[in-house]
């Protein structure tokens, strides 16, 4: 069964489901079915993603919101899921899967187009029961174009970091987690700590989260300060890169979406020789994705699932919403920055890794943000014991929990 998350988010779930934010429903009248789709695009980005979805000419209803996996499972435990639901990650998507509940995407898309490791054969899973819509790249680093930063560890007083967000608050310090254990020990290593074939207290994952401590215990007044900042910086701003007091800021592709009308005076290296305790050479890059799935059997949400993957919509989306697709089919996208992106997605000779926390069972990634938000409130205090919590959290899963396995992997 999917692990029940914290009071608080199924309360603010069933909240933000009973409100109905973000519905939408272009289209047809009242009386005719319209296909119920579920996804974490809000503001502009469901603006534009609502765009692409005119485009098909099916009659929908999209609810927006950054609590996807909380607001999924309340509707799954009330008997109602949506026909389509597009999370973050798989690793919800993985125990639903074993619920039964996914339906078949075969026929809907072609495997061939979503090389390593975005697939679900790729990642040790049979069938074809889920699809990137939209991709991002990670183990990048931000900053004003024209100020490139030195190729060495920078400072805190250096990084812009928030470490709110409306879903799911800390998981842009298990990022600069991720990225350490990535660039230290390399993909292999990661993968296995990813999948949990890794204990958190092997003295290499306590390495990287104490090299991450430690540079926030350089200032623990300003990582304090960091805990509440929303990831995003101040409503209607241009983001933490450009509202003052920062230069760099460890965040992935997504990022430019925050800037506003500043975005195209962002500029990005990789991450490896900025991170604390290096410079590290690029060993992988990871990224990340928001994968859809179908819950219900229709025929119309059968066919938006094939629209929604075929070149043409990845497209289309790409160009008008400024997102990146995995679907190999899809060119590459004009701009400085956004070539620079797509020469990392197919570089054969750096592999990609999705974000480890993603692929994670949800009860352990709970544990892993709670102990990125007091590392930041507490960045002198040892880690070890906080990774040993993870850790019971861990082998208190179900045995028969099925493991992902495909974690990383060279592009095609």
């Amino acid at each position: 069964m999917i692990p029940h998350p914290r009071a608080l988010l199924l309360v603010l779930a069933l909240f933000m489901t009973a409100a109905g934010c973000g519905l939408a429903a272009p289209g047809g009248s009242d009386e005719e079915p319209k296909v119920t789709i579920l996804g974490p695009w809000t503001d502009d980005q469901e603006q534009r993603f609502k765009d692409v979805l005119d485009g098909f000419g099916i009659p929908y209803t999209y609810q927006g919101t950054a609590a996807t996996r909380e607001v999924l499972l309340a509707e799954v435990q009330a008997g109602d899921p949506p026909d389509i639901a597009i999370l973050p990650g798989v690793g919800e998507l993985v125990e639903y899967a074993d619920e039964g509940r996914l339906r078949s995407l075969k026929g809907l898309y072609d495997p061939e187009e979503y090389g390593n490791p975005w697939r679900p054969g790729a990642q040790g899973v049979k069938g074809d029961l889920w699809v990137p819509l939209k991709a991002d790249l990670k183990s990048i680093v931000w900053y004003r174009d024209g100020d490139a930063p030195e190729p060495r560890p920078a400072p805190l007083a250096s990084w812009c970091v928030g470490m709110g967000d409306d879903g799911a608050s800390g998981w842009p310090g298990s990022d600069w987690i991720e990225d350490l254990i990535l660039q230290r020990a390399g993909p292999v290593l990661y993968a296995r700590w990813a999948t949990g074939d890794l204990e958190w207290t092997d003295d290499r994952v306590v390495a990287a989260w104490t090299t991450w401590a430690g540079m926030l215990a350089q200032d623990p007044d300003r990582a304090g300060a960091m805990l509440p900042a929303d990831h995003r910086g101040t409503a209607g701003g241009h983001g933490l890169l450009f509202g003052g007091g920062c230069d760099l800021e460890h965040q992935g592709s997504f990022a430019r979406a925050f800037y506003g009308d500043h975005k195209d005076r962002a500029a990005f290296a990789d991450s490896a020789p900025l991170l604390p305790g290096g410079p590290y050479t690029v060993k992988a890059h990871e990224v990340s994705a928001d994968f859809a799935a179908l819950f219900g059997r229709s025929g119309p949400a059968r066919e938006m699932i094939r629209r929604l993957a075929s070149r043409d919509a990845q497209e289309e989306w790409g160009r008008t919403g400024g997102v990146f697709s995995a679907n190999a089919a899809v060119p590459p996208r004009t701009g400085t920055v956004d070539r620079q992106v797509s020469r990392r997605f197919t570089d054969q000779r750096v592999p990609l890794c999705l974000d480890a926390s993603d692929v994670m069972p949800a009860a352990v990634r709970d544990a892993f943000y709670e102990a990125v938000l007091l590392t930041m409130a507490h960045p002198a205090e040892p880690v070890r014991s906080r990774l040993a919590d993870i850790q019971k959290v861990q082998d208190a899963q179900a045995r028969d929990t099925r493991r992902l396995t495909g974690v990383c992997g060279r592009p095609q």
